[in-house]
């Protein structure tokens, strides 16, 4: 049997420590579903096929790796996809609150399916997609803490030349 885990997240955009998660989780999973949540009432800096494409160019060398998108209880997706994990990364204490009162409801809902958490590394433990869009949006180097496409994504999104730091390799 095959371990399968659901990494959901609204991934707007990925950073390297989604990417960071989704390596060491496939050191205890045999395939993890990265998937993007489609929810129409928040508004995200970048479309679902934007933040596909960033997902798909920033995992391109990592196997065993799935990219979807879902609507609905995230329990029933994992079902679907017959998986019985959902991978979650925690940077600090404040992650804590929100992601056991998630996990608890998601344990009501269907007791088949468990939580397991990954406490970010320390190097990205600050990291948060809200930051890196704030610093991106008036032109902070954000080079190393996103995917090289997602720096040149997020400079095109602001407007900003993407050469003033450093050549954005793909």
């Amino acid at each position: 049997m095959r371990r399968i885990a659901i990494y959901p997240g609204s991934f707007d955009p990925v950073t390297n420590g989604h990417i960071d998660i989704i390596e060491r989780g496939l050191k205890i999973f045999d395939k993890i579903i990265v998937t993007i949540l489609r929810n129409p009432n928040k508004k995200f800096l970048f479309t679902i096929e934007e933040r596909i494409e960033m997902l798909e160019k920033s995992l391109k060398k990592i196997n065993n790796v799935e990219i979807d998108t879902f609507n609905g209880l995230l329990v029933d997706y994992a079902l679907k996809k017959k998986s019985h994990a959902i991978l979650r990364g925690m940077r600090a204490l404040s992650d804590f609150d929100y992601e056991f009162q998630m996990a608890l409801m998601n344990r009501r809902l269907n007791r088949e399916i468990q939580t397991v958490f990954l406490m970010t590394g320390l190097r990205w433990i600050f990291t948060s997609s809200s930051i890196i869009k704030q610093a991106a949006e008036f032109d902070g180097n954000i080079t190393g803490m996103v995917p090289p496409i997602v720096n040149q994504k997020l400079k095109e999104k602001f407007g900003f030349n993407t050469k003033k730091h450093g050549p954005l390799a793909s």
